[in-house]
């Protein structure tokens, strides 16, 4: 057993100095929501988003027309041939691209850092602009590898014509049915589409670079995909940075983001002041009851269509697990959704079914239209589940169902362990059609492989995706990790607005030490919409 020397800075500041909005380390709120891209943007397409590159024109300098520019900054564009199935060269291959955004000073650069955004499945290399204003601090002197992981992007993109909004929203048995179509549809290539294969990707493009390590940036999906990459390639590991990081054998029925969805509303209460904390637990309990057996129906438009979603305990749960506690403080004033859940909740207790139909209505109609083939195919792939996926379907399903009545009810706090399962669209019984033949195995990742080098994970304390209880096991894997939670903030804490999670992490990639944490009094509350009391 190896001994995790986790230096834990988990102290959430009680008292401060008034919240600053300004800018810290010239990073803009802009900026960071693109450096956090597991939040999808669904208003502007990546080169119509503030700041995003611009593609140079074909040919220049020999670069591929696709490569972006990034002003002062030199851009290195490749796309790789990669086996498509390493151990089966009759399916051919793959192109696999990626932009080196070179460092601006003059001499060798100090190191290179390869980022990975989340997902699985999003994308960077026309994001590089605006990635690069976020790490401008450390881009003096690192490099910056942004690789399209395969099948996204510039790397093959993968379809199977599933869209987000048709997948997120639709009942749970046809959830499972758009899995299975999305196999079907990718056939023999679905085995293609691992964290195993991007990690080999990852390593393939820093031997073409001939950096001799890497300095890990994973975002989410990405603090699975670069432990991963450790494992697998342990001598090229310099230091990591994982941010809203959940551990490689996590539990698949996320009871700790369960756990987590009562405290994260207590504390915005407390926060507030704008609502009584056992007052919203309460509320909470209430509706996830009414939806079991009465659910709302939301009318709303999708794609240019009119079309009805039935809110479930288990959409109620996804609102929580998911969209939630994304983007908090890229608006920073405005309550957003979880300022305005309170409220919405208290309301629906009392009989009042609009302000939350109206929630519900919102994040419908603003759901994105991306393909989820990549991201269907890396989960059910790679994920740990709760039943033996060589079983048949019946079998499957039989182990599922005894997983959930083996568990405490407790473990999953306002909601049935049946609803909070089954919100997760990354999890639960989602993959259980997910073929048996043709398809990878879950990940097989060795703990005692990872490097000793120094881990910073970063945690919003608000989170329900990636919790802190999951951080702080994420932390553990290794052997000298720092655990740093940012209070006020959520899925990612790089999206607070004052820029001191970014600040942290930039000082930790030039250092490797954590540094000075204090500027985490001043990442103000999020406001939350007045409850009656």
């Amino acid at each position: 057993m190896t001994t995790n020397t986790n230096t834990d800075t988990n102290t959430t500041p009680t008292t401060g100095p008034a919240p600053s909005r300004s800018r810290r380390g010239g990073l803009a709120a802009a900026a960071l929501a693109v450096l956090a891209t597991v939040l999808p943007l669904t208003t502007l397409a990546p080169a119509q988003a503030a700041g995003a590159a611009q593609a140079a024109p074909a040919g220049t300098e020999g670069r591929p027309a696709w490569c972006p520019t990034v002003p002062g900054h030199q851009v290195d564009c490749t796309t790789m041939r990669r086996p498509l199935v390493a151990d089966q060269p009759g399916l051919g291959t793959i192109g696999v691209s990626h932009a080196v955004v070179r460092h601006s000073r003059s001499g060798p650069a100090v190191g290179t850092i390869a980022l990975n955004p989340g997902g699985p499945g999003e994308t960077l290399i026309d994001r590089a602009g605006q990635v690069s204003t976020a790490l401008q601090g450390v881009l003096d002197d690192y490099d910056l590898l942004l690789l399209d992981p395969r099948g996204t992007g510039r790397s093959g993109r993968l379809p199977c014509d599933v869209t987000e909004a048709e997948y997120r929203w639709a009942p749970r048995a046809e959830q499972r049915e758009l899995v299975a179509d999305c196999a079907e549809e990718l056939g023999p290539r679905a085995r293609a589409y691992t964290s195993a294969a991007t990690a080999d990707d990852l390593d393939a493009a820093r031997e073409r670079l001939s950096a001799p390590k890497l300095v890990l940036y994973g975002l989410s999906y990405g603090t699975y995909l670069m432990p991963v990459y450790a494992d697998r390639h342990p001598e090229r590991v310099e230091k990591m940075v994982l941010s809203g990081a959940y551990p490689v054998a996590f539990d698949s029925l996320a009871r700790p983001g369960a756990q987590q969805v009562s405290l994260t509303l207590r504390r915005i209460c407390e926060r507030s002041g704008s609502c009584a904390p056992d007052t919203v637990v309460h509320d909470l309990a209430a509706v996830t009851e009414r939806l079991r057996t009465r659910p709302l129906k939301v009318t709303a438009t999708v794609g240019g269509e009119r079309r009805t979603v039935l809110f479930t305990e288990d959409k109620l749960a996804n609102l929580m697990y998911e969209p939630a506690t994304r983007g908090i403080g890229l608006h920073p004033g405005e309550p957003g959704l979880l300022g305005a859940l309170p409220a919405a909740l208290h309301a629906l207790a009392a009989g009042d079914e609009g302000p939350l139909a109206e929630l519900v209505r919102g994040e419908v109609e603003g759901t994105g239209t991306e393909d989820q083939a990549s991201f269907l195919a890396v989960t059910c792939n790679d994920y740990v589940r709760a039943w033996d996926p060589d079983a048949p379907p019946a079998e499957r399903r039989r182990q599922y169902r005894a997983a959930l009545a083996a568990t405490d009810p407790a473990d999953f706090g306002a909601f049935s362990a049946k609803g909070w399962a089954e919100g997760q669209t990354d999890g639960g019984d989602n993959c259980l059609n997910w073929p048996r033949r043709g398809t990878a195995r879950p990940q097989p990742t060795d703990l005692r492989n990872l490097p000793d080098v120094p881990v910073l994970v970063l945690s919003g304390d608000l989170d329900t995706n990636t919790p802190e209880a999951n951080s702080r096991l994420s932390a553990a894997q290794f052997k000298h990790s720092s655990f740093v939670s940012v209070p006020n903030s959520g899925h990612l804490p790089e999206m607070e607005s004052t820029g001191c999670a970014v600040a942290i992490s930039g000082h930790f990639i030039r250092t490797g030490q954590v540094g000075d944490t204090s500027c985490r009094a001043q990442v103000p509350p999020v406001p939350v919409l007045p409850v009656p009391r």
